[in-house]
């Protein structure tokens, strides 16, 4: 099974939690305890380690906060 690493510019999310609704692997919540700048909650990532590298997450995103990169093993 293919891996992946999701990293976020914080600062430019808005909190909108597409990358949220569409991740496949479910590995993506809301974390209500942090912001960022501008008021928004930051995502965060649960386990990292069932990403599959998809970027259903990134593709999704309107701000293009999300970068997904491939893990080679």
């Amino acid at each position: 099974m293919a891996k992946g690493k999701v990293t976020f510019d914080y600062e430019k999310c808005k909190g909108c939690l597409l990358c949220v609704a569409y991740c496949p692997t479910k590995i993506l919540e809301v974390n209500k305890n942090e912001t960022n700048n501008k008021g928004y909650n930051i995502i965060t990532v649960t386990a990292p380690e069932k990403c599959i590298g998809c970027a259903f997450c990134a593709i999704m995103c309107p701000d293009s906060v999300i970068t997904v990169e491939k893990i080679k093993e």
